[in-house]
């Protein structure tokens, strides 16, 4: 049986995936996400009281199925919800897209891809000389 460390690991881990996981920007709910799990994996038993069950941590043994179901719809690793080092890495990364995303960077970032190394250069000169215009410090890569 679960403890109660493992309730309050399991509870952050999928809340943090619903807080970064933003369809047009907004959040997902159980209900859609139990809904769309249920689509994908016709067999498996969801239901939205459940995945709040979970969040809350007043459930904490979810099945293996119902983990990677979980995973695959959030797009990471089944490892994600065992593995600390791995969640955090995951976490890094989702916090960081998110933030992009927020802050508009993402659709910068879109129209870049498939440029040329001299026109991606070009660009990167611009936003440099925007961000000293702006007050800004240099970007270190």
């Amino acid at each position: 049986m679960p403890d109660n460390d493992d309730q309050v690991v399991l509870a952050e881990r999928l809340n943090h995936l619903f807080r970064t996981s933003r369809p047009q920007g907004r959040h997902w709910t159980n209900r859609e996400v139990a809904e769309e799990v249920k689509r994908i994996n016709p067999g498996l038993k969801v239901s939205s009281a459940y995945l709040s069950a979970l969040r809350t941590g007043k459930r904490s043994n979810p099945s293996t199925d119902l983990l990677s179901a979980l995973a695959k719809f959030f797009g990471v690793s089944p490892a994600y919800f065992v593995d600390p080092d791995h969640a955090d890495r995951v976490d890094s990364q989702l916090t960081a897209l998110n933030e992009l995303g927020q802050a508009g960077v993402r659709g910068v970032a879109l129209r870049v891809v498939g440029l040329p190394p001299e026109s991606l250069a070009a660009i990167t000169a611009v936003i440099d000389q925007v961000r000293k215009l702006q007050g800004l410090p240099p970007v270190e890569e």
